[in-house]
């Protein structure tokens, strides 16, 4: 590759060469957590929600080889075990935690390939900050997670969810994750093709509940696998990845498939978050929340006929088969995506309804699918008020809502 400067001609081998970004201010990040007390035992300090009873034991870990001590402990004497990011997307419940809770606070990223051909590759520590990444990721010119700015929570929990928001997810910059290995006692890497990715879900998602991943047993609020690092990979760019959201794209004044400077894409996204109070502020009673409480159902095509034609149907990714990497285009037949919020509304639920009119929480007062706390709420504030939603749904429409996120010492 030859780059004219001037009247001097560079000849540059475009696999090593890549241009820095032309911005290089900073990229302020948003808040991740509300962790404002890290000696706090009380779980209610360390959720979005501020729900949460008193945990038996805290952990703080500082090293990688602390989490693993105190989870192989733990194991060995019995002991439930919850690994807390941000609490962004835990309910728990308002009794006693008789566990131990552990804490990465390990906050490190190390990049370690960077080139013009192959993009670049990063190994994040799991306690780092999901939306610190983010803002990192715009600021240096690492295409591919603009569209997922302002979700709370840390970067060791986005796998498990395999978050996504915009249209986009998680998978599409995964690269692997070193884990803990609960059941074989022993650290492992996992790879994209090893995770079974597919919408809010993963194979680190589902051991948590399903005894054929691990010999019979399952773990309760921590699946098998404890994650310690998350290695991903991006290309170099100045433009976003390309626009997969028509919200989106009107918000930006374009159209879906385009691409955008990438900072101007985060801001657009942390603007219509922040206008369904997505974005944390302890100011706003909205954003006391877990984020969207349900996810939305996947139907089969006979109810969806069922539905009014006005009722939104998207085509569903497929989950990824063990040994594949995440293909966005691979369709499951027979079945599509409907939307939660619509059902609710549908139902009969506006924003800010509460099952009475006392109730300490209430669906937010900017979108639906928000449960929040408006002060002084209970986890059985929270399991009445998303029955109650359930099962105006159910009887209204035939379709099971599944709550989105991780319910600790309590079931819907």
């Amino acid at each position: 590759m030859s780059i004219e400067r001037g009247v001097d001609i560079v000849d540059i081998d475009s696999c090593t060469y890549f241009p820095p970004p032309t911005d290089t201010s900073p990229v302020a990040a948003v808040s991740s957590n509300r962790q404002r007390n890290p000696q706090s035992h009380e779980l209610k300090d360390w959720t979005t929600l501020g729900i949460g009873g008193r945990a038996r034991e805290v952990v703080l870990a500082r090293t990688e080889d602390e989490i693993v001590d105190a989870v192989r402990q733990a194991d060995e004497e019995g002991t439930e075990v919850l690994v807390l990011g941000g609490g962004s997307n835990l309910v728990v419940s308002s009794a006693p935690f008789d566990g131990i809770v552990i804490h990465d606070t390990r906050a490190t990223e190390k990049v370690t390939h960077d080139t013009g051909c192959g993009g670049v590759v990063v190994t994040v520590t799991g306690g780092f900050e999901w939306d610190e990444f983010v803002a990192l990721a715009v600021q240096n010119g690492w295409m591919g997670v603009e569209a997922l700015s302002g979700i709370p929570g840390t970067v060791g929990a986005a796998p498990v969810q395999n978050i996504g928001a915009y249209g986009h997810e998680v998978s599409s910059i995964l690269a692997s994750i070193r884990v803990w290995d609960r059941l074989e006692k022993r650290r492992r890497t996992l790879f994209l093709a090893d995770l079974e990715l597919g919408y809010r879900t993963s194979v680190l998602k589902r051991s948590r509940q399903d005894p054929s991943l691990s010999e019979g047993r399952v773990w309760g609020p921590t699946g098998r696998w404890v994650i310690l690092e998350v290695e991903f990979q991006m290309h170099h760019a100045s433009l976003s990845a390309p626009i997969q959201y028509a919200e989106l794209a009107r918000h930006l004044g374009t159209e879906v498939g385009q691409r955008l400077d990438a900072r101007t894409v985060r801001e657009a996204v942390l603007e219509l978050r922040r206008s369904k109070s997505m974005v944390l502020d302890d100011s706003n009673r909205n954003t006391y929340s877990a984020g969207s409480f349900f996810t939305n159902p996947i139907i089969t095509q006979a109810e969806a006929q069922s539905l009014p034609d006005e009722a939104p149907r998207y085509p569903v990714r497929a989950v990824t088969p063990v040994g594949s990497a995440p293909d966005p285009n691979r369709i499951e037949a027979g079945v599509v995506k409907t939307s939660a919020a619509w059902l609710i509304n549908q139902a009969g639920f506006e924003r800010g309804y509460r099952v009475n009119p006392g109730a300490a929480a209430a669906l937010s007062t900017d979108h639906v699918l928000a449960l929040t706390n408006r002060g002084g709420a209970t986890s059985q504030d929270i399991a009445e008020l998303a029955r109650s939603v359930r099962d105006g749904v159910r009887d209204r429409w035939g379709i099971e809502l599944t709550p989105e996120p991780v319910c600790v010492g309590w079931s819907l």
